[in-house]
């Protein structure tokens, strides 16, 4: 080898420029992937976290038969029911006693599977019978009932079902509403308290024009009815729009 290439061997660098760009290159798209995974990791954890829930609370407006509703966002269950227009049904949540949707504030309560009382649940379908759970009583359930008559929670009457009813081992209780309606709700109820859920109750209710409502909420509840009808009848009635504008009433049904 000549002295000359042996001197220019010497003096050339150690890392070529291509070869350093190239590492240059390869630092900023592994910089950016990092950046991307990040970004990605935390709009993945916060719709992880979410669970299909939303805070989003802008009013959604839809058609069920001959009623029109318009319910925020954040009350209405599953994700791809929060759309304007017409549908067969929609599910809606609501913490008791505040009627409120989700937020993050009260994400415990619609997470946590051992608070079944903080939750009420709805189903708004079309009816499908001219009467509802109290409009039931005389014509269909009393027919169903025993003899015998129990005590229940804040004035209710446990009424047990003869043995061929086909309800199974479910029960109902009966009252009064404060207008002098009757009240029915059909219950499961657990063996002990601890093994409630928040759907041990269910009764239905007309609303508007041709509205059923389905709501579901815990024994633990019970002691409550009569606030719990107020109540779902209220914030219905004021979810309903008439003539562009919202119910002025309760729009209630029998």
């Amino acid at each position: 080898m000549t002295a000359a290439a042996t001197g220019n061997d010497e003096h050339a660098p150690l890392i070529s420029h291509r070869l350093l760009t190239r590492l240059t290159i390869g630092v900023a798209v592994l910089a950016g992937l990092t950046v991307a995974i990040s970004v990605a990791g935390r709009v993945l954890g916060e719709r992880i976290a979410l669970a299909g829930h939303t805070e989003n609370a802008e009013p959604v407006d839809v058609v069920i038969g001959q009623d029109h509703i318009r319910l925020p966002a954040n009350t209405i269950r599953f994700e791809e029911q929060r759309q304007t227009g017409r549908t067969e049904r929609v599910d809606l949540y609501l913490t008791w006693p505040e009627m409120r949707g989700y937020s993050n504030a009260d994400r415990g309560r619609f997470n946590d599977a051992n608070r079944h009382e903080g939750l009420v649940f709805l189903n708004l379908s079309q009816s499908t019978m001219s009467k509802d759970m109290s409009g039931r009583m005389g014509p269909i359930y009393s027919h169903l009932f025993g003899d015998t008559f129990e005590p229940g929670p804040a004035g209710l009457v446990l009424r047990r079902l003869k043995e061929n009813s086909g309800y199974g081992d479910e029960v109902f209780f009966t009252g009064r509403l404060p207008d002098g309606s009757d009240y029915a709700v059909r219950c499961m109820m657990p063996a002990d308290e601890a093994q409630s859920t928040s759907a041990d109750c269910q009764r239905d209710i007309h609303i508007g024009q041709d509205l059923s409502v389905l709501y579901r909420f815990s024994s633990r509840l019970l002691p409550q009815w009569q606030a719990m009808e107020a109540r779902i009848r209220d914030y219905l009635g004021r979810s309903l729009i008439r003539n562009g504008r919202p119910s002025s009433s309760t729009g209630l049904g029998r």
